[in-house]
């Protein structure tokens, strides 16, 4: 089991772990995405340009050696380098070549022909072989009432796909790179994310075997990273709550074992009586009946504890009127006890008024019942339910005109299993009372003994419905 518990934990973390890098990779993928695009549309119209520039400076280079005679033909002196028509540049006058490169592309020359006469302007090829050109118009002089008008045109090109082999390069190269720099991030993420939460693995281990061993060792904050700190916190406080929780449920063994000792010796002790010899029917009626007392004892101390339990957490909101709930209390005392002291119910001394408490009835009536049996045992003359209800709080008082408690028991008054008369003989428990306040507690509410009363006077606070 302990070696299930330690891989199911190592795969989480494993999971966690990979699922830190994977957020951190698709931020980088995104990141990285962008850069490389606009790292290719940068080249791409980088290379565009130069491009347009070797086409000008090729067609400014050829315009500058064109003359025209006085016949109005264009004429062209051999520069002393030759290179410039010899790499796709042509003259036309009008639509007529004057020059022409020896070599060009079929349908090249087309393409240029149709630029022939046009102003500034470029122009790309369709086809297997990519080109691009460029019209550069070559004017008249200028002559005093005669403005310069386009004698001719130099059209030069150039060919596109050395410069798309450098951006298809450049784009290859900077996806690999880009593939490259995300492994990487992603490695030194599941690193870092690893090394990060490698104190919170340990936190944790070390918490869990805190919390089976019930050590009272704690994390703190000092001395921890910021985030570390507030684990640290969130864990010391679970392991407080757990610990308060193992203390309850020690306490509650311990209460459970040592109110039940007493009826379950009694009945192992008259079994065994019972047994050891013939009886007469009047010896095993009343050992019968000391058997299904001390059952009943064991019954009523069971009843407490798990109502104790089944209502520990239970804070749910609920609402019940106090008349309905005191009058139901007045009439079982009535009932089941017609020899013990009436309850009486009022409200600071009048009839209760519509008093609503923000308790269900049931958990109502089980904090009022052990008061009132208290009361019922020790009252001389009357038992008193009085309420009272102010800023959202109402208070219920149970008072009975008997001895009062000892005041040298005053302080374990509400200790579970603990009783101020052991010797009256009545089949109490001693969990009554702790019983109550815990129900009160766990509504919002708690229980107190006024002292300063005559007789005994219990204090109970309730939220109001």
């Amino acid at each position: 089991m302990d070696r299930m518990t330690r891989m199911t934990r190592y795969f989480r973390a494993r999971t966690l772990r990979g699922r830190l890098a994977l957020m951190a990779l698709a931020a980088s993928v995104l990141w990285v995405g962008v850069l490389t695009t606009v790292f290719n549309i940068a080249l791409g119209n980088r290379l565009h340009g130069q491009a347009d520039d070797v086409l000008r400076t090729r067609a400014e280079a050829v315009a500058a050696t064109v003359d025209m005679r006085p016949d109005g033909r264009l004429v062209v002196r051999e520069p002393t380098e030759d290179r410039a028509l010899d790499v796709g540049v042509w003259i036309f006058q009008g639509g007529t070549v004057v020059e022409k490169p020896p070599t060009a592309p079929a349908g090249l020359e087309t393409r240029a022909a149709g630029l022939a006469g046009r102003r500034e302007t470029f122009a790309d090829t369709e086809g297997p072989g990519s080109w691009r050109l460029y019209a550069f118009p070559v004017d008249t002089p200028a002559r005093p009432g005669h403005p310069p008008t386009q004698a001719g045109t130099v059209v030069s090109s150039v060919n596109l796909d050395p410069y798309r082999s450098t951006a298809d390069t450049a784009l290859v190269a900077s996806i690999a790179l880009a593939v490259l720099l995300l492994a990487t991030i992603y490695l030194l993420t599941r690193l870092v994310v690893r090394r990060a939460l490698r104190p919170v693995t340990s936190m944790s281990e070390q918490a869990n075997r805190w919390s089976a061993a019930g050590a009272p060792e704690r994390f703190g904050s000092e001395g921890r990273p910021a985030e570390l700190a507030a684990f640290a916190n969130s864990l010391d406080a679970l392991l407080d709550r757990l610990a308060a929780v193992l203390r309850h449920e020690q306490q509650q063994a311990a209460e459970l074992s040592h109110e039940l000792r007493t009826p379950l010796a009694r009945i192992a002790a008259e079994t065994e009586w019972l047994t050891g010899r013939p009886r007469s029917a009047q010896e095993r009626e009343t050992s019968l009946e000391a058997i299904a007392g001390a059952a009943a004892t064991m019954q009523q101390i069971c009843d407490s504890l798990l109502s104790e339990v089944r209502t520990r957490n239970a804070q749910t909101p609920g609402r019940s009127r106090f008349a309905d709930i005191a009058h139901r209390l007045a009439e079982r005392n009535a009932t089941l006890f017609p020899a013990a002291p009436p309850v009486t119910v009022a409200t600071d001394g009048t009839p209760p008024p519509d008093v609503s408490l923000g308790v269900s009835q049931d958990v109502a009536e089980r904090i009022l019942t052990p008061l009132l049996d208290n009361a019922r045992r020790y009252a001389a003359h009357s038992i008193t339910l009085t309420c009272a209800a102010s800023g959202g709080e109402v208070t219920v008082y149970v008072s009975d005109d008997g001895p009062g408690v000892p005041a040298d028991f005053v302080a374990s008054l509400f200790e579970p299993g603990r009783r101020a008369r052991p010797e009256d003989g009545h089949d109490g428990a001693g969990l009554g009372l702790a019983l109550a306040r815990r129900l009160a507690r766990a509504a919002g509410g708690d229980i107190a003994l006024d002292a300063a009363a005559p007789g005994a006077r219990f204090v109970v606070t309730l939220p109001a419905g």
